[in-house]
């Protein structure tokens, strides 16, 4: 089940959603630009630089020893954000953030949407953090901030309609779906791999797919924009 487009219009432009994805393809682009020669130095010098610039738990708990060199593990939290495992890694990423981001800001304003997505990633990487601290993988993606876009949107346009690819064998076709049926599905998937992977491979498991940096980000992004209709129910 793909989304690809929803129906609900912004009436601002969505800068800081442009932006975003516009320096995730940038960094995308420079980081696979490092091992593209396929020399054992340039790929060598291409997995040092995720090492250096993913979030990786051990790390930001003291289990680990980081390296005395820029940057500091609590900031790469957020370069983090702004690095992918792959073409379809952020190529899915940015869709998401494209078809459900602008309307977020749209609502947020743009400058809170720069600090609530910032938030979401952060609560994202603590959260997969405090399930799998003594981890020496690097978590990189901006799968836990988006996620938090995904939970804001649910809470603020359940009843948006998006269009849907879905293909099952040679079964395709494109379907209008509530988004609370397509969002909500979605952080089912996310909750159930994440318990299959805790119950089959346990809490220390690494690599693969940060399962709880989604939920927590998803969780965060719901629980900004409830505390903010709390506090100013009139712009929400």
């Amino acid at each position: 089940m793909l989304p690809l487009k929803d129906d609900v219009p912004s009436s601002t432009f969505p800068f800081v959603t442009v932006g975003l994805i516009v320096a995730n393809v940038v960094a995308f682009l420079y980081q696979a630009s490092l091992g593209l020669t396929g020399d054992p130095r340039a790929l060598q010098a291409a997995q040092e630089f995720i090492f250096e610039f993913g979030a990786i738990p051990c790390r930001l708990t003291g289990a680990c020893r980081a390296p005395a060199e820029f940057p500091h593990p609590a900031l790469t939290i957020f370069t983090s954000m702004f690095l992918h495992g792959g073409f379809f890694h952020v190529a899915g990423n940015m869709l998401y953030l494209w078809i459900f981001g602008d309307n977020v800001e749209d609502t947020l304003g743009h400058g809170r949407f720069l600090l609530f997505y910032l938030f979401c990633g952060l609560a994202a990487a603590l959260a997969q953090t405090v399930m799998n601290p003594a981890s020496k993988i690097p978590m990189v993606g901006a799968s836990g901030a988006i996620s938090g876009v995904l939970g804001a949107y649910l809470l603020l346009f359940p009843y948006a309609r998006v269009l849907t690819l879905i293909t099952f064998g040679f079964f395709i076709r494109f379907v209008h779906i509530p988004a609370v049926i397509v969002l909500g599905f979605w952080i089912v998937v996310q909750f159930l791999n994440g318990v299959l992977t805790v119950s089959l491979a346990g809490p220390e498991a690494g690599g693969g797919v940060a399962w709880f940096a989604h939920i927590g980000g998803f969780l965060a992004g719901m629980a900004v924009v409830f505390l903010l209709r709390l506090w100013r129910p009139t712009r929400l």
